[in-house]
């Protein structure tokens, strides 16, 4: 086992993929899949599954990736300190539901990491996505909401995915809408005030299942209802066609401006927002680090 593949296999992880990480690593496919083969045989186990899709980490893989990792990061430590070699820049990559302070947390990650190269990614994406990303180690954590609807469902996820749920925080429903929206000067909105607005919800591609829905109430009928992929869109919309979408109630002036607004919902629900991450494998620093900066955006 040489550093050398452990860095090849934490590629492939990070990819998703043999054959883009080869073309980053700027070898071929077929040295790639053999050094990694070569690795899996002498370790006795296998670290990816291959599928038509691309790879997808094993079990045990996870562990040993985890190690893997804490291997090569103590070996550059090493090698900056006795050789004077400049480090390889350090990855994180984060999958999360449409949170604006996910954002926040990641703006204030990079200011404070602050060094001159790295290599960070955020995903705002579907909720079955974040949970395969953090799965296969695409992504070292992934941010989204349980409730009583979709607990049982999404745990049975986690469980099979050998991931963990830390609680983050506890919250009451709101709405989000412009501040021009004539619901805008209630201090509570009810279910009932929302019925001529526009409904928007972030759609979940071929998982669309009720028990995927990034917005709480999913399985009520709306005579009104607009799918978007992305926030920027959904907060366009929220302020052209004084549409609402339901979410926690946390906004950030500082990036998302004063024009959305969140206003109570009258609706006996808590959402309990937390973040994944693998059961075989330790926090990394920089995982750390934007924990603490999601708990203070969380407060702002």
């Amino acid at each position: 086992m040489t550093l050398q593949q452990l860095k090849y296999a934490i590629k492939i992880s990070n990819c998703g993929s043999i054959n883009i990480a080869a073309n980053k690593l700027f070898i071929t496919q077929p040295s790639l899949s053999n050094a990694i083969k070569e690795l899996e045989r002498e370790l006795n186990i296998s670290i990816f599954e291959r599928t038509n899709r691309g790879v997808s980490v094993t079990t045990a893989g996870a562990e040993f990736l985890g190690y893997a990792r804490q291997v090569v990061e103590q070996a550059e430590l090493l090698e900056k300190k006795y050789f004077n070699k400049k480090p390889w820049p350090q990855h994180f990559s984060v999958s999360t539901q449409h949170y604006a302070f996910s954002v926040n947390a990641f703006v204030d990650l990079i200011k404070e990491y602050g060094n001159d190269e790295y290599e960070f990614s955020l995903r705002e994406t579907k909720t079955y996505e974040i949970i395969d990303d953090v799965k296969n180690l695409r992504s070292e954590i992934g941010i989204l909401y349980l409730n009583e609807f979709n607990s049982k469902i999404l745990n049975k996820l986690f469980k099979e995915s050998n991931l963990k749920f830390t609680k983050l925080f506890v919250a009451n429903p709101h709405v989000f809408i412009s501040k021009s929206n004539p619901l805008s000067k209630k201090s509570e909105v009810a279910i009932q005030d929302l019925e001529d607005y526009p409904y928007l919800c972030f759609e979940q591609g071929e998982y669309n299942s009720f028990h995927f829905s990034e917005e709480i109430l999913s399985t009520l009928s709306h005579k009104k209802t607009i799918r978007v992929s992305d926030r920027a869109t959904l907060f366009n919309l929220l302020i052209g066609l004084n549409g609402y979408t339901i979410s926690t109630g946390i906004l950030n002036s500082d990036l998302n401006g004063d024009d959305i607004i969140a206003v109570p919902l009258a609706a006996d629900e808590a959402i309990t927002v937390g973040f994944i991450s693998h059961k075989s494998i330790s926090l990394s620093n920089l995982a750390k680090i934007y924990i603490d900066a999601l708990h203070k955006a969380i407060l702002i």
